[in-house]
């Protein structure tokens, strides 16, 4: 089982690909986004609500969990 954390996690479009190539091998242990909307959207998407984590930048690096895989999607 491999453990991921997702920062900028938006609508969780970076972890379509993952879900797909990993499938029930890939835990969510840490989703890190603040847009109150993208949140929403991403539980609709998946049916299934994260432990949503806030602004990464007022998060302690400590409190982000030891993980396999580091998933972030940004915007430009």
């Amino acid at each position: 089982m491999y453990k991921s954390t997702y920062l900028f996690a938006g609508i969780g479009r970076i972890r379509l690909g993952f879900d797909w190539a990993f499938g029930n091998d890939i835990e969510k242990i840490f989703v890190s986004e603040w847009d109150k909307k993208a949140q929403e959207t991403y539980i609709a998407n998946f049916g299934e609500k994260p432990n949503f984590f806030g602004d990464i930048t007022k998060i302690n690096e400590i409190d982000i969990p030891i993980h396999d895989i580091l998933l972030a999607g940004f915007y430009f």
